[in-house]
């Protein structure tokens, strides 16, 4: 009896982890955020409902060119809640992505988001890495219409391939997705993580592992 009861609990346990392991439904028809509240949550205080305007759940310019005169040759122009304040709560947030000729969205993570990307202009390769031990590569080169979806939590990276201009637009299963660039995470880090522990993780002398840093 005993040795169910345990089970039950753990299920029980296991189930409700699970159920918080995404961002919760909303508990009323929205929660525009207010930036300028003092109250600290997870995400952002709501707006007094009786204040709220259509400008709230309003976002314009993802129709503009993102500049892309930077070292990688992409853009990525936010909608999140910070931009629009009627996505908090809701779960979802958006981007648009510009990319120059063979312009890079280098190796990064969205720690609290799948994304599904729909190509709207150019020839892109995409790519994700599964986890350990297996760490497939999995790539492909899309087209003008086509559709990729990044797991969760899971490496990847667009390219442009074509030697024009191309744009995304992506959807992201959270109103703060975040973001981990890899090389900066790890090179870039502040305070810097020490060479040696970064030579012996790569298998590189530690003078290639200072180079790398002396860059971000």
């Amino acid at each position: 009896m005993w040795n169910k009861l345990i089970l039950l609990s753990v299920l029980a346990l296991t189930f409700s982890y699970l159920a918080l392991a995404y961002e919760p439904s909303p508990l009323q028809d929205f929660c525009v955020a207010d930036p300028s509240s003092s109250v600290k949550v997870n995400g952002v205080a709501c707006k007094n409902p009786m204040q709220v305007k259509a400008e709230d759940f309003f976002f314009s310019g993802l129709h503009l060119r993102g500049n892309t005169s930077n070292q990688l040759g992409s853009k990525v122009t936010p909608v999140f809640a910070t931009q629009l304040p009627g996505l908090n709560t809701l779960g979802i947030s958006m981007v648009r992505i510009d990319y120059a000729p063979w312009g890079l969205n280098p190796p990064h993570t969205h720690p609290r988001a799948t994304e599904i990307l729909t190509v709207l202009e150019g020839t892109l390769q995409v790519g994700f890495v599964t986890s350990n031990p297996d760490n497939r590569f999995i790539t492909k080169v899309l087209q003008k219409g086509d559709v990729f979806v990044f797991p969760k939590g899971l490496v990847h990276f667009q390219r442009n391939v074509g030697n024009g201009y191309a744009v995304v637009i992506a959807a992201l299963s959270s109103q703060n997705p975040g973001a981990i660039t890899i090389a900066n995470a790890v090179f870039g880090a502040n305070p810097p993580i020490s060479g040696d522990i970064l030579a012996k993780a790569f298998q590189v002398d530690k003078s290639v592992v200072d180079q790398l840093q002396a860059k971000f």
